[in-house]
C-alpha cells in the first residue's frame, strides 16, 4: 500500500494527522510506503517573522479560542502546540529541505523535526540557517544543507507537488491519497483511519482476486 500525504509543516492539523497515521501504521499488518508531499497553506512571503498568535490576532478578532482548542486536542495525544512561540514562516524552503532529506531516506524524520521545531521550540522554519541546523540535528550535513538551500535545488520537486495537489483538487490538508485510488481528508481519529485503510486493503484484495 502506498500512502501519500499532502501537508504543510506549519499546519497543526497536519502535525496531529501525521501522529495519528503513524500510530495506526505501527500496528497495521500490511506493508505501507509513506511519502509526504508539499502543500502551502499560505504561499505569501513573510517579510518579518512574527509569532503565529500575534499574526492571527491582527487578522482575526479573537483567535484564542480556536488556537486553544487545537492545542488542547493535540496535548491529549502528546503533542505540544505553543502558538505564543511558533513563528510565521513561508514553508517553501522547508519543503525543499524535506525533498532533500527524502533523497537520503530521512524525510519522515526531517518533517517530524521541522514540526517540533515550529510548534514546540519557536524556530523560524523559513530561515535557511535554522533549516540547515535542523538538518544537521538528524545527521545530515549542515553545510551541505545550507548550500542546497542557497541554490534552486528542490524547487521543481516542490512545485510538482503543489501542481499535483491542484490537479487532484486538494484544497485542505492533511489529505491522504492511498494507491492513487482513494482519498481520506483531515486529521481523522485513529479508529477512522484504521478502518479506512483496512477497507481499502480489503477492496484491493478483492480486485486483485477478481
Amino acid at each position: 500500500m502506498n500512502v501519500e500525504v499532502w501537508s504543510d509543516v506549519v499546519c497543526p492539523w497536519c502535525y496531529l494527522g501525521k501522529s495519528r497515521l503513524e500510530a495506526v501504521l505501527r500496528e497495521f499488518p500490511d506493508d505501507v510506503t509513506l511519502t509526504f508531499r508539499a502543500f502551502q497553506l499560505d504561499p505569501s512571503p513573510v517579510p518579518e517573522p512574527v509569532p503565529v498568535k500575534q499574526a492571527m490576532t491582527a487578522k482575526l478578532d479573537d483567535p484564542d479560542r480556536m488556537l486553544s482548542q487545537v492545542s488542547a486536542l493535540a496535548a491529549t495525544e502528546g503533542l505540544t502546540l505553543d502558538f505564543d512561540r511558533a513563528i510565521m514562516a513561508n514553508t517553501f524552503d522547508a519543503h525543499r529541505l524535506s525533498a532533500w532529506a527524502a533523497s537520503q531516506d530521512l524525510q519522515l524524520m526531517m518533517i517530524d523535526t521541522l514540526q517540533k521545531a515550529h510548534f514546540e521550540q519557536g524556530v523560524d522554519v523559513g530561515s535557511h540557517t535554522e533549516l540547515a541546523r535542523l538538518a544537521g540535528s538528524i545527521g545530515l550535513d549542515e553545510q551541505a544543507a545550507l548550500a542546497y538551500l542557497a541554490s534552486s535545488a528542490g524547487t521543481d520537486a516542490v512545485n510538482a507537488d503543489l501542481a499535483e495537489a491542484r490537479e487532484l483538487g486538494i484544497t485542505s490538508v492533511p489529505t491522504f491519497v492511498i494507491d492513487r485510488r482513494f482519498v481520506v481528508q483531515g486529521a481523522q481519529e485513529e479508529a477512522v483511519l484504521r478502518s479506512a485503510l483496512e477497507e481499502i486493503a480489503r477492496r484491493e484484495s478483492v480486485d486483485a482476486a477478481g
